[in-house]
């Protein structure tokens, strides 16, 4: 239970709600340990009628009367305090299982991209929600059981040993190899749930990918092979579910047999001890038989509890793998620090750890604040790499990225995200509606922003087409709109941040050139005052910049104004000459 340990600092935090579940199932045990007695007392009542040392028959009635009114009384407070322990314990599994969850979904968010690059989605999603849903397990019925379970052996055999403490010895016997038998099965346990849970990340990460890519399962025909690998893997997983279960289901044949056998015991031990004239009353055996049967329950959750306990270590070591890793890049400045958008790459040079590729090698070059900078160049020569390290989405290999000439570093990284506006390649939408899409930049933004941002990102009349307009909500991943739909509206949450710094990654590839030209124009009364970069492939879209780089294999191969560039033999007036002609044609 190594692994479980991390959940201590929850059972501290709910520490008096956990005594009170104690202190109340206590008095549910002891209430419900009060019937045997009352019942075996009922026994004696009638057995001293029979043996004449009661004539009165009125007497055995009222007797019995009582009996029953303290039976009925026992039973409904033993009830009422069983409800109130649930309550109690089962409350705080849900309280741990909510805290659980935000404390995992937190550490995700703190993680850096190489993690998420390095661990598939449908794992992560499946660690915080059925690893955690396991752990709940633990921490409400298993607990609840268990404390249930000392309680009624510590009330129940210390009255039965202080009535007959050698008809107890013979009842209690089988309990140890109840104890070594539930050892042996909770390895066994602890090993194949591991290996439950691990192809269950795996069934969950293919579904996930398989619904994400539908689109291209359709257009490509390959359903049938889909349906293949799918199948394949579930019946994988349905052996090894399987293999579990098997192990699951000798716990409870074997403690209805140990009980079966401790009640043979007490009828066999216990009529020869009343018969000798050790025990003087038939009631103690009618006590004694009913007290077994009341610890068949409790000593099979034993069992029960050990499964779940297993399946919450495999479960709880998975979480804590992550929870362990720290993220990569981390913010160590607690004071703020003012951006004003001066930028300035110092022989900058970037290696990716997952795949070893150089993207970046001795890249030097100077932004200032309200300057527009163009990056061209061909695909993989490290253009979104650069845009990547502006937003410390990575640290550098090599070199040093400066704003405002302070090392990136040494820049409070809240402060430096929230004057940053980021357009990404892939533009992603969230399923929601386009107003909050696009308010993701800005959260109290006002619907007049909001429809001023799409005028500027040139998508508002498309929005307004829509029979829901600016309440329409989108599909996963933005899937209801058209590519160049989707950049648009990308680019509005940008813009609608008023960051100090604009970072646009390919972002206009998906509109045709006249929208490309109007946004572009757009963009470049808005980004006055602002540092941007204008990452593309097209020569119309960085035009206009005031500074322009081309990269090839991660260096500078040329750099200047757009006649500059067209006036010097090169990769760009070669690219301008190609697309020119295009154009015409």
């Amino acid at each position: 239970m190594r692994a479980l340990r991390h959940l201590n600092k929850y059972f501290l935090k709910y520490k008096y709600r956990l005594l009170i579940g104690l202190v109340i199932t206590i008095i549910a045990r002891i209430f419900a340990t009060l019937v045997p007695t009352i019942v075996g007392n009922s026994v004696d009542v009638v057995q001293k009628y029979l043996d004449k040392e009661i004539t009165d028959i009125a007497e055995v009635k009222s007797g019995l009367i009582i009996n029953i009114l303290l039976i009925l009384g026992a039973v409904l407070i033993s009830a009422l305090f069983t409800f109130l322990m649930r309550q109690t314990f089962i409350v705080v599994s849900r309280f741990i299982e909510f805290d659980l969850k935000n404390e995992v979904y937190q550490h995700y968010q703190k993680l850096s991209l190489n993690f998420y690059k390095k661990n598939r989605t449908g794992d992560l999603m499946n660690r915080i929600s059925e690893d955690v849903s396991r752990v709940r397990m633990y921490v409400g019925p298993a607990i609840m059981y268990s404390v249930n379970t000392i309680t009624l052996f510590v009330v129940v055999i210390g009255y039965m040993i202080s009535i007959a403490p050698e008809l107890t010895l013979y009842t209690v016997a089988p309990l140890p190899i109840l104890s070594i038998s539930i050892y042996k099965l909770s390895v066994a346990i602890h090993k194949r749930s591991t290996i439950v849970q691990e192809f269950l990340s795996r069934l969950t990460t293919f579904t996930q990918e398989s619904f994400s890519g539908i689109t291209v399962i359709k257009a490509y025909g390959i359903e049938p092979q889909t349906q293949k690998s799918f199948t394949s893997l579930s019946n994988t997983s349905r052996d090894k579910n399987l293999d579990l279960a098997k192990v699951q289901a000798l716990f409870f044949p074997l403690m209805i047999l140990l009980i079966g056998f401790s009640n043979i015991l007490v009828i066999y031990i216990g009529g020869k001890q009343f018969i000798d004239g050790t025990i003087q009353e038939l009631g103690i055996i009618v006590q004694f038989i009913l007290y077994v049967n009341m610890l068949t329950w409790p000593v099979a959750t034993v069992g029960w509890v050990s499964s779940i306990v297993q399946q919450a270590e495999a479960s709880q070591v998975r979480i804590n793998e992550f929870l362990s890793q720290e993220p990569e890049i981390t913010n160590t400045i607690t004071h703020k620090t003012p951006i004003r958008g001066n930028i300035s790459f110092d022989n900058v040079s970037f290696t990716y750890d997952d795949t070893n590729i150089t993207a970046l090698k001795g890249v030097s070059f100077e932004v200032k604040n309200g300057e527009t900078i163009g990056i061209i160049g061909k695909t993989g020569s490290g253009k979104s790499t650069i845009l990547d390290l502006l937003g410390r989405l990575y640290d550098v290999s090599g070199g040093e990225i400066r704003v405002d000439g302070t090392p990136i570093r040494e820049l409070n990284l809240t402060n430096l995200r929230e004057r940053i506006g980021y357009v990404p390649q892939d533009a992603f939408l969230f399923s929601d509606s386009i107003k909050n899409n696009i308010k993701f930049g800005k959260e109290n933004a006002t619907d007049e922003e909001v429809h001023q941002a799409a005028k500027n990102a040139v998508v508002h009349k498309n929005i307004t087409g829509f029979s829901n307009q600016y309440e329409t909500v989108l599909g996963e991943r933005g899937i209801t709109l058209s590519g160049g739909q989707k950049q648009r509206v990308s680019i509005a949450r940008a813009i609608i941040k008023d960051p100090s710094i604009l970072l646009f990654d390919d972002c206009l590839s998906a509109v045709d050139t006249e929208t490309e030209e109007e946004i572009l124009q757009n963009i470049n009364k808005i980004s006055k005052n602002k540092t941007t970069f204008i990452v593309s492939h097209r020569v119309s879209t960085t035009k206009s910049a005031d500074k322009i780089i081309v990269l090839e294999d991660g260096q500078i191969i040329q750099q200047g104004t757009h006649n500059q560039l067209i006036n010097t033999d090169g990769y760009y007036k070669e690219l301008y000459l190609k697309q020119l002609s295009e154009k015409e044609i």
